[in-house]
């Protein structure tokens, strides 16, 4: 679960009504900021970093907004089918080991007409920084908790069953880790 920064941080829209938000620790400081408070009836964050939910529930205090946490991965929600209206992912998927299963479960969680928000680094489209993900990916991943360069963020939606609406771009950064997918996607 990695922190949202810079641009691609904004979902494409602000996160209403009940919402549950893959990565509770990290990844709310900045996700807060989004959500429309006179709208939240409930905020889930999932999160295996038990160390991080003190800083969630510090930044959840200042921004205003009750979180529920959970010490758990996505692979697995403990929520009924259809619970959410929003689904909030960022800096995630890269760190989730079954990221497919995650996002099936997202997909699962989210009433019909529900929105997943999204915003992760993944596979980036030119072939050379491709081979740099690549050839990094054995040394990066466990000195970065886990951290995949390049997840196909796009083909693990479509492989899920969401139809997505996605933005993509380098960021300010080392190419490899800096290729970022962002948008919002429903049930297809």
């Amino acid at each position: 679960m990695r922190p949202a920064h810079g641009p691609a941080a904004a979902p494409p829209d602000r996160a209403p009504g009940a919402g549950s938000g893959a990565g509770g620790g990290h990844g709310h400081r900045a996700q807060f900021a989004f959500y429309d408070r006179s709208r939240v009836t409930r905020l889930v964050g999932v999160d295996p970093a038990m160390q991080m939910h003190r800083l969630a529930q510090k930044r959840s205090r200042e921004a205003g907004i009750d979180v529920e946490l959970m010490g758990l991965s996505a692979e697995q929600l403990p929520t009924p089918d259809a619970s959410f209206d929003t689904v909030v992912c960022t800096y995630t998927l890269c760190s989730i080991p079954d990221a497919l299963q995650a996002l099936r479960e997202m997909r699962r969680v989210l009433v019909p007409g529900g929105k997943l928000l999204f915003c992760e680094h993944g596979r980036a489209p030119d072939e050379n920084v491709r081979r740099w993900q690549d050839r990094l990916q054995p040394v990066w991943g466990p000195l970065a908790g886990g951290c995949h360069l390049g997840r196909d963020i796009p083909a693990l939606l479509q492989e899920a069953g969401f139809d997505a609406t996605t933005q993509s771009a380098y960021l300010a950064g080392p190419r490899p880790m800096t290729f970022h997918y962002w948008g919002q996607a429903q049930a297809a």
